[in-house]
């Protein structure tokens, strides 16, 4: 998934615009995640709004060279930072040869020091879970995969524009398993358009036949300026209604807490605490990590930066030798305390961590915050959980006008 779409939660609002002072950059010492962005699809899902192109194989191989080459660009302004995970996203990572996903690998292992117990996935379309490609994948180096399901019914995938058929996933997650993957992520969609409350009954159930060790599951949003927006503004398709999609929800939060699964973040469980996603937390801890690829965006030293979106002029500018950076936005204090409020309580087990807030910003969380926290629990959408605040469960339901109250913070003193 990309940090983008983290940042965005797919509920939440990104906070920007804020005024205040720079905060400091994170210690150098700090671990740090790697995202790489790999903008190719085989065809684009109309309800997808990332920066993926199709029909653009002939780039490719010049893709993967001008992305070494960036990796060999950032090391030298970042030099001696420890990579704790790498995550190869897109579009579709695995149309790219598995010798290219090496090669990224080594050269990143080259440049940096990489943890010997580092967490590197790679995302992959089930289509593309061949035998020979994922015993090179494994031997590469990528011990994570996170495939895109979306739903097990045909009739749903047809509906997402998706070109699997539902055997598809089941025979390459046996491949998976046999060339020697022991981490597996699976994403699943609920509420698009003509599904029912069986349907997603039945998707839960493939997901806990499956027995992953980690499934993200999200609700359908329809984005601005994709196909599905099109056909909902023409009537062609009616999105499911907001109560029956949080009736979805709930029932998923039934379900996977009776088989035991540790939700861990709205959107996402774990068999075990031991498989949450430790890239996405990067995130979600608003922590550090480099972006490489056309759009990508990064974390990094009191900075948000994303890169140029077109992948021909992001190679270009490779060519003569800069950095492909198209934006860099300071993150100024009041900014950083509301996006570690915001997406810190999406972490349903953890919360947000009242002492570790004050470590970081300097300021209690309550003297910022204090009113709106006990606004919000006197109608029972926070509570304290030890020192940690987080949603209950009604304010998952309505997790992203909870984040809001959050946006603006009023620093003591000002």
């Amino acid at each position: 998934m990309t940090p983008d779409r983290i940042l965005s939660g797919r509920r939440f609002v990104r906070c920007t615009g804020i005024d205040g002072p720079v905060i400091a950059p994170a210690p150098q010492s700090a671990p740090i995640g790697v995202y790489i962005h790999v903008p190719y699809c085989a065809r684009i899902c109309p309800y997808c709004d990332f920066n993926v192109y199709a029909r653009h194989q002939n780039e490719h191989g010049d893709y993967v060279e001008s992305l070494l080459a960036e990796i060999d660009l950032i090391a030298r302004q970042e030099p001696d930072r420890e990579i704790a995970t790498i995550f190869i996203g897109g579009g579709t990572p695995s149309l790219l040869p598995s010798d290219d996903i090496g090669r990224m690998l080594d050269r990143l292992s080259s440049q940096f020091s990489i943890d010997h117990n580092a967490e590197i996935t790679m995302e992959a379309n089930p289509e593309g879970l061949e035998a020979d490609y994922l015993r090179n994948l494994r031997r590469s180096g990528i011990n994570r995969l996170s495939i895109g399901i979306q739903t097990h019914q045909a009739r749903g995938l047809k509906v997402l524009g998706r070109a699997h058929k539902p055997e598809t996933p089941i025979r390459g997650i046996a491949a998976a398993r046999d060339a020697g993957f022991d981490n597996l992520s699976l994403d699943f969609i609920f509420g698009w358009p003509g599904q029912t409350d069986e349907d997603w009954a039945h998707d839960l159930d493939t997901i806990l036949e499956i027995n992953p060790e980690h499934a993200s599951m999200y609700s359908l949003i329809i984005e601005p300026n994709t196909p599905y927006q099109t056909a909902v503004d023409r009537g062609i398709l009616v999105p499911v209604d907001d109560e029956r999609v949080s009736g979805m929800y709930e029932a998923t939060l039934d379900r996977m807490a009776a088989a035991g699964w540790d939700h861990y973040e709205i959107s996402n469980w774990a068999r075990t605490p031991e498989y949450r996603s430790r890239h996405n937390l990067i995130y979600w801890r608003n922590a550090e990590y480099i972006a490489l690829g056309p759009g990508a965006h990064g974390h990094l030293n009191g900075e948000r930066y994303s890169n140029i979106r077109l992948p021909a002029n992001y190679m270009k500018s490779i060519g003569a030798g800069t950095l492909p950076i198209a934006e860099t936005e300071a993150i100024a204090q009041t900014t950083a305390i509301a996006e570690t409020m915001m997406l810190g309580l999406r972490l349903t087990t953890d919360g947000v961590s009242a002492s570790a807030f004050q470590q970081r910003h300097g300021l209690a969380m309550t003297s910022i915050y204090g009113e709106t926290i006990e606004f919000l629990r006197s109608i029972n959408m926070l509570e304290w959980h030890g020192d940690s605040l987080r949603l209950t469960r009604s304010g998952l339901l309505i997790a992203n006008e909870v984040a809001e109250r959050f946006l603006d913070p009023v620093l003591p003193g000002r």
